[in-house]
């Protein structure tokens, strides 16, 4: 009887990603010089001496210097590229979906959450697209996967910023936790986990979600009875987002909505990224420190859309991203006729004013997850009993623990009595 042939082992790079790693390289390289050329002409400036036809450039010969460089890194970056493409060409992988490493995703994950914007704008091999997934693998509609155990229950599942959908199975001391099976198992649904690149508008996510679950209803091998969401951090706001789009468009998935979980999520943004808008301001407040905006400037919009928690277009359309503005987001409710749930962490003890507005679970605050607001036409209103705040946890302590599984199949398992 012949020897099967062992598994091809994982491994963390792929030929492809030499052409990544090239095309971030000339991204760097480009962003220093005009770092770089902007001090210069900062203090060319103060010594009277004219710059450039644009902003932050240097004119004569010095602006020339400048020009050479981003031309030669521009020429060498398309050909290092051209050449690496053919080289991917001469590679061959049978199944490139087997040599994936949980590490190589897990670092992809938070690229993309840092920068995925400019990745998919630099279509950049590092940039993550949208899939659904059912047990590790992308669902490919045109190629529908064999899918025996399928119920007519879904359970979707919507991870954060500069996370992934395998990121769902965590360890504590006690051994591994999975919310997702857990929670599919105990109510005899079928897990669907969304993997999609948090680096972008939290708008763009949520119309693709939208597109997505429709093609899921469509698709799904048995009828549909009904959907549930499980969303931690900035999954929450994606998939309401989604909500909205799916429903203004008249989509069918909305209807099959019944619960939705959210964990840490932000639905009134996070204090860090309102640090970082104020960092921007300080260094773009004098001619020296200026030029040094462009490194804060470097992250993502899904960061920026994390500031107030926006969830449509019109949250950031037409404005710039980068200024210190107020809160303009237009109101959107819990999307009526959903069971909405929602956990907030807390590293403190008990809650306080500091606690709930400052602490929280170390980037979201209580008073955020838990849909409050001053104003209260933005105050989400979740019921007293549908949310749970957890102390002594941090914001990745929702994923990892039993505590919240129980809550969770708390609020969800049908009733016995």
């Amino acid at each position: 009887m012949p020897t099967p042939s062992p598994k091809k082992p994982r491994t963390h790079l792929r030929v492809s990603d030499l052409r990544g790693f090239a095309r971030l390289a000339t991204r760097a390289t480009e962003s220093v010089t005009g770092i770089v050329e902007g001090v210069h002409q900062s203090v060319w400036s103060t010594l009277g001496f004219p710059g450039g036809r644009q902003p932050g450039r240097t004119g004569g010969l010095t602006g020339a210097v400048y020009a050479g460089i981003r031309g030669i890194t521009q020429l060498v970056g398309r050909g290092t590229d051209l050449g690496l493409a053919r080289l991917e060409n001469l590679v061959d992988f049978d199944d490139e979906s087997e040599i994936e490493s949980p590490q190589r995703e897990a670092v992809l994950a938070a690229l993309n959450g840092v920068m995925g914007d400019r990745l998919l704008a630099d279509n950049n091999p590092f940039a993550t697209r949208m899939t659904l997934r059912f047990r590790g693998e992308a669902l490919n509609w045109d190629a529908p996967p064999s899918m025996p155990e399928a119920t007519g229950r879904i359970l979707v599942l919507v991870h954060g910023l500069c996370r992934n959908d395998l990121q769902w199975r965590t360890h504590n001391e006690t051994g591994v936790v999975d919310h997702g099976d857990a929670v599919a198992e105990a109510l005899a649904s079928t897990p669907v986990s969304v993997r999609y690149n948090s680096g972008l508008h939290t708008s763009e996510n949520g119309r693709e979600l939208a597109a997505q679950l429709e093609q899921l209803v469509t698709h799904w091998p048995v009828p549909l009875e009904e959907m549930s969401v499980l969303a931690h951090s900035m999954g929450g706001l994606v998939i309401r987002s989604a909500i909205q789009i799916g429903r203004l468009q008249k989509l069918r998935w909305p209807d099959h909505l019944r619960n939705i979980v959210f964990l840490g999520t932000p639905h009134h943004g996070a204090p860090l990224e309102k640090a970082g808008n104020w960092v921007d301001v300080v260094l773009g407040s004098t001619p020296y420190t200026a030029p040094f905006a462009a490194l804060g400037e470097l992250r993502s919009a899904g960061i920026t859309d994390l500031r107030f928690g926006n969830l449509l277009d019109e949250d950031w359309q037409g404005r710039d991203r980068f200024d210190h503005a107020p809160d303009t987001r237009r109101v959107v409710p819990l999307p009526e006729g959903v069971a909405c749930y929602t956990v907030a962490a807390t590293t403190a003890s008990k809650r306080g004013f500091i606690a709930d507005r400052l602490i929280g679970d170390g980037l979201v605050p209580v008073a955020s997850a838990l849909g409050e607001h001053d104003d209260q036409g933005r105050d989400l209103g979740f019921p007293t009993s549908s949310r749970c705040i957890q102390y002594r946890m941090n914001h990745l302590g929702l994923l990892s623990s039993p505590e919240v599984t129980r809550q969770i199949l708390q609020w969800l398992q049908p009733s016995t009595a």
